[in-house]
């Protein structure tokens, strides 16, 4: 039975990380810190049984005996936090994105390394069960080498906060460090990896902030470069319709995602079908068991530096130039950091 602490128990560790754990017969929450009293009594009432904290250092100064810790913080807080759990020898599991810059996530990496302890991002996108059929479709060759990605992610608006606590944080660069870069790249980001096999080497960029009432952006347009071919990624906090839309073209075929409607072309011949994913769910607990089950294995095997984590610097890397580029001018920009050998 491993014993765990959350941290932040906001939205998506309330409605998406919790549910999951309690159908789980392998882990017990023993702990939960946020700094609001009022998501304390909400954590009180899921978990009667944990012991609530009003901060993070007064949990860690009383938890003497946890596995891991879940963060679930604005990831501003990330770093800091996960740089204490590994320095008292506790696995992290990390909301996206892992921090707000690449020196952060440098320190991370080092820490994971020096501390024997895992560091693993919450790539949830992965386990969409559609997600997963797109790689299975890739691996049968049905659809040939994929060449080039489009990623087209749109959303009414940000992703509200719990309403006892500053309901909109993500809007607020200070908590976020960043807009729909931030908070929804790294989706797009670790699924082009997937999908064109390989890393980017270049990116280009252009943010827009629509809603000039927040000092973040709503809107990205990103080219990446790969190896293998290229991405076009479209994130927008301003559409008229929650959805998502992922094409794959390859020398074969294509395959296009349209929320869980898929359309498979393969040498002429169009099969169309259904995969339940629950994509309107924004907590995505469904998901989130295949998540962990990843984190326990890299746990158990000692995988401290794994292939996730690597992956989260990558994206870490490609937010912070896709900044740099929109200020640029919208410059191609190198992304020199090569994670695969960290």
């Amino acid at each position: 039975m491993l014993k765990g602490a959350i941290v932040g128990f906001g939205f998506i560790s309330g409605k998406g990380h919790y549910p999951a754990y309690e159908k789980r017969d392998d882990v017990e929450i023993v702990a939960i810190a946020d700094v609001c009293p009022a998501r304390l009594d909400a954590a009180r009432a899921a978990a009667p049984k944990a012991r609530v904290y009003g901060s993070f250092d007064e949990l860690l100064g009383n938890e003497g005996e946890l596995d891991f810790v879940d963060l679930a913080t604005p990831p501003s807080l990330h770093a800091e936090y996960a740089l204490a759990a590994l320095g008292r020898g506790i696995h992290v599991l990390c909301e996206k994105p892992l921090t707000v810059n690449v020196r952060e996530a440098m320190q991370l990496v080092a820490a994971a390394r020096e501390q024997r302890r895992v560091v693993f991002p919450a790539h949830n996108y992965k386990h969409a069960p559609v997600v997963k059929f797109s790689q299975e479709v890739i691996e049968s060759g049905r659809i040939g080498t994929v060449r080039s990605v489009t990623l087209n992610t749109f959303r009414t608006t940000h992703a509200k906060g719990v309403p006892e606590w500053n309901t909109d944080w993500r809007r607020d660069k200070k908590l976020s460090g960043g807009g729909i870069a931030m908070d929804h790249g790294s989706h797009s980001f670790y699924l082009t990896f997937a999908w064109l096999g390989s890393l980017p080497t270049h990116v280009t960029a252009k943010t827009l902030t629509l809603d000039t009432r927040w000092n973040t952006e709503d809107n990205l347009n990103c080219v990446l470069t790969f190896p293998t071919g290229y991405a076009h990624t479209y994130l927008t906090w301003t559409a008229g319709v929650r959805k998502v839309i992922y094409s794959l073209q390859g020398t074969r075929g294509a395959l296009v995602i349209d929320d869980d409607d898929w359309e498979l072309t393969s040498d002429g011949e169009v099969q169309r079908g259904v995969i339940a994913s629950d994509w309107m769910d924004a907590s995505h607990t469904g998901w989130f068991n295949s998540l962990f089950d990843q984190f326990k294995s890299a746990m158990s095997s000692g995988d401290f530096v794994n292939r996730e984590l690597r992956e989260a610097v990558a994206c870490v890397q490609i937010i912070e130039t896709c900044y740099r580029s929109n200020a640029e001018g919208s410059r191609e920009l190198p992304l020199p950091l090569d994670v695969l050998s960290l």
